[in-house]
């Protein structure tokens, strides 16, 4: 359990000199326990996922697709931040657009957009139907490219079905 703190916190190579001084002794005092980020993180996802199903609810009851597309949206964007309370939001920032992720951590914030533009602003449920789909895809990716050699599994998988 400790290898995982360290790893999720960043502070899997810290050997040098950034461990001293008053910055660092600052946040470590200020800080959260690793319980209560662990309780914080499951509350948090819990409470993104039950939001997300509430708006598939919404499609149910007869509501219009502009509620299912921005609980939807919302369920997404509050379970993403749950991981800002295992590692840290400067770390996540980091890790979501570190060199490997980047371009998965685009997509996702271009489809939230554009499923919100097309659900509030146009109010065309085919494309916002469309942007949920791709929405899902791009958070699917993101979350794969913290597996290892997860997405290189999916591309193989992808291409030997296709071939």
């Amino acid at each position: 359990m400790d290898k995982l703190r360290k790893f999720l916190n960043g502070d899997e190579t810290r050997d040098d000199d950034s461990t001293t001084g008053i910055v660092p002794g600052f946040i470590s005092e200020n800080s959260l326990s690793w319980s209560t980020r662990l309780k914080a993180f499951i509350i948090c996802f819990i409470l993104g996922i039950f939001v997300s199903f509430l708006g598939s609810l919404s499609l149910f009851i007869g509501k219009p697709l502009a509620h299912f597309a921005l609980f939807y949206t919302l369920g997404n964007i509050i379970s993403m931040l749950s991981t800002c309370f295992l590692m840290g939001p400067v770390n996540q920032i980091k890790r979501m657009f570190a060199e490997t992720r980047i371009i998965a951590t685009v997509m996702v914030f271009v489809m939230i957009g554009l499923t919100l533009f097309a659900a509030l602003w146009i109010k065309k449920a085919p494309l916002a139907l469309l942007f949920i789909i791709l929405q899902w895809i791009a958070m699917t990716w993101y979350s794969l490219s913290y597996i290892p050699y997860a997405r290189d599994a999916v591309k193989k998988t992808v291409t030997t079905c296709i071939a």
